[in-house]
C-alpha cells in the first residue's frame, strides 16, 4: 500500500522523498520550515545533507536502507538529524523519515517549531510540553525574583530615607561615611541646625513645620552636588557631606549661601514662616585618623559656636573651640 502526500504529511511531517536518481522530489511541511522548499526540491539528497555514522563523516557514501541515519545540513545552521530510509512502493525511490530525529531544544531555539509541527503521536510533542512547562516556570520564577528584588530595593531605600523630606537619614549617612573612610576619600562634614524652628511649630502648627522642613530639604539639595549627601538627622538638624571638597573658603561660601537662602520667608496658608540657620563645619584634613563620631562632635561644637555668636552664622571647627565657653547655650534638644 502506498501512502498519498496528505497521509505522509500527517504521519511524517519531517519526511523526504528521494527518487531513483537520488534527488529530492518531496518534503514534509515541518521540514519546509527548516529549509525553503525551493532549496530542497530537485536537489541531490547528498548535496543537501551530510551523511554521518555516529557523528563520523563518511563523505558521499550510498544511502543505507532500513538503518538509522545520522545527518546534518551542509548549509546554514548545522542541525543534527536522525532518521531512517526505506524503499517506496514498487521501487519508486526512497522515503526518509526524520520524525523523532531533531533535538527539541534546537527545534524551538533555531526554528520556533511548536507541537503543531509534529505528528500527534510523535514523542517530540511530549518533550515540547516539558520544555514549554519548564520555560513557563522559569519565566514565572524570573518575574517573581524581579518582584522580590524590587521589593528588597524599595525596602532598603525606605530604610535609608527620611519619609517627610525624602532626604537620606542618619543610617544612610553612616553607611556613606564608612564607605568614604574605607576608600580614603577626603570630605567635609557640615552640621546645620535651624534657628527659630520651634517658634514656627508653636505659632503656626506642625503642618507649617513640615512645610518648612520640606522647603529646607529642597534648598539643601539645590545647594549641593550630585556626589554630595544631604541627610536629616534630627527634627530640625541636617548634616551635609561634601565628597572630596575640603577647601575651607569654598565651604564657608556654601554655608553663607545656605544661610542667606534660609532667611527668605516661607509662605504657609496665608502666613509666613521665618527661620534662619546656624552651621558648623569640619574637614578630614584636620585629622590624622578619621573618626566619624569625632567629626560629628567637632562639627556640633562649631555649630554651638555659631549659635553662641547670635545664630545665622557658620564656623569652621578649630582645636581651640570648647563647649565650656558656651555653657549658657541650650543643648541640641532645646535649640530654637
Amino acid at each position: 500500500m502506498q501512502l498519498n502526500k496528505t497521509s505522509l504529511d500527517l504521519l511524517m511531517p519531517m519526511h523526504v522523498v528521494v527518487d531513483e536518481a537520488g534527488r529530492i522530489c518531496g518534503i514534509g511541511p515541518t521540514l519546509r520550515k527548516l529549509r525553503p522548499e525551493a532549496q530542497l526540491l530537485g536537489a541531490r539528497f547528498l548535496d543537501v545533507f551530510d551523511l554521518r555514522d555516529d557523528g563520523r563523516d563518511k563523505g558521499d557514501m550510498i544511502l543505507p536502507i532500513d538503518k538509522k541515519l545520522y545527518l546534518t545540513f551542509k548549509a546554514g545552521i548545522q542541525t543534527r538529524l536522525k532518521g531512517v530510509a526505506t524503499p517506496m512502493h514498487k521501487g519508486a525511490g526512497l522515503l526518509v523519515n526524520l520524525s523523532f530525529g531533531i533535538s527539541v531544544v534546537e527545534a524551538v531555539r533555531d526554528y520556533r517549531l511548536t507541537a503543531g509541527d509534529f505528528a500527534p503521536t510523535d514523542l517530540t510533542i511530549e518533550m515540547l510540553y516539558l520544555v514549554e512547562a519548564k520555560t513557563a516556570v522559569m519565566e514565572e520564577t524570573k518575574q517573581l525574583n524581579a518582584r522580590l528584588q524590587g521589593a528588597k530595593v524599595a525596602a532598603e531605600e525606605q530604610a535609608f530615607t527620611d519619609t517627610l523630606t525624602g532626604l537620606k537619614n542618619r543610617r544612610a549617612m553612616d553607611h556613606v561615611l564608612e564607605r568614604m573612610i574605607r576608600s580614603h576619600s577626603p570630605f567635609a562634614l557640615m552640621h546645620l541646625d535651624l534657628d527659630y524652628f520651634k517658634d514656627v511649630n508653636d505659632t503656626h502648627g506642625h503642618a507649617a513645620g513640615d512645610t518648612v522642613l520640606q522647603r529646607v530639604a529642597n534648598l539643601l539639595v539645590e545647594e549641593t552636588r550630585s556626589e554630595d549627601l544631604v541627610a536629616r538627622v534630627g527634627g530640625d538638624e541636617f548634616i551635609l557631606v561634601f565628597h572630596k571638597m575640603t577647601n575651607q573658603d569654598q565651604l564657608m561660601k556654601v554655608a553663607q549661601r545656605i544661610i542667606s537662602q534660609l532667611e527668605i520667608p516661607i509662605p504657609f496658608n496665608g502666613a509666613v514662616c521665618r527661620i534662619s540657620g546656624s552651621i558648623g563645619v569640619t574637614i578630614t584634613d584636620l585629622y590624622e585618623t578619621i573618626d566619624v563620631d569625632q567629626m560629628v562632635q567637632d562639627a556640633d561644637t562649631a555649630l554651638y559656636a555659631s549659635k553662641h555668636e547670635g545664630r545665622a552664622r557658620a564656623n569652621m571647627f578649630t582645636s581651640g573651640m570648647a563647649l565650656d565657653d558656651m555653657s549658657d547655650l541650650p543643648r541640641v534638644a532645646e535649640r530654637r
